[in-house]
């Protein structure tokens, strides 16, 4: 866990560096403490999920540019056992990102698997956030600014990720389903 603490800490830094931005800016945009942002800056503490993708929104970024050392491959092939969850709820679920794609749009892949009642509350993401889960076992509530959705197994949504969202385990069983997260292309002014 400490070499990705590090590479968190260096990919934050610089980017926000690269940002102009300031620490205490920063934390403002992400709505992160700056305290916390400082720890993370020199690899201490461990950041959660929800912070992850706040300073990812903030700074233009996946949440994968900010966990990864550069990749560049003709293929790059993820086992579900080499990747850390991000995040582990109370029944035992558990969300995994598994990797990022290249290029000026990127597109995050994530595997999601919540139980029954489980929920995972999403704050607004940046205006162009486009999500798309596609439920493989199970049903998943999906509550999109306060309206509920069912998504059943063999079924894909997609919607614009700028409105508050939470994934919930619905059914009896556990809900398994992957989820895209396209982001929108990088701009070069900070």
């Amino acid at each position: 866990m400490t070499t990705a603490l590090q590479a968190v800490a260096s990919n934050v830094k610089a980017a926000r560096l690269r940002a102009g931005l300031t620490a205490e800016q920063l934390s403002s945009r992400a709505q992160v403490s700056k305290g916390a942002l400082v720890s993370l800056e020199n690899a201490q503490g461990n950041p959660n999920l929800a912070t992850l993708v706040r300073l990812a929104d903030a700074l233009g970024m996946s949440v994968s540019a900010l966990t990864e050392g550069p990749q560049h491959r003709d293929i790059q092939i993820v086992e579900t056992a080499d990747v850390e969850p991000l995040w582990t709820g109370e029944l035992g679920g558990e969300v995994r990102l598994m990797l990022t794609t290249s290029g000026p749009a990127p597109v995050e892949v994530w595997r999601w698997r919540l139980h029954p009642g489980e929920a995972y509350p999403s704050h607004p993401h940046p205006t162009g956030v486009v999500e798309t889960v596609s439920v493989t076992h199970g049903c998943l509530i999906l509550v999109l600014d306060g309206t509920e959705h069912q998504v059943p197994a063999g079924a894909t949504a997609t919607f614009d990720a700028d409105v508050p969202h939470t994934y919930r385990g619905g059914g009896t069983e556990p809900c398994e389903f992957l989820m895209t997260v396209h982001l929108p292309p990088r701009t070069t002014s900070g």
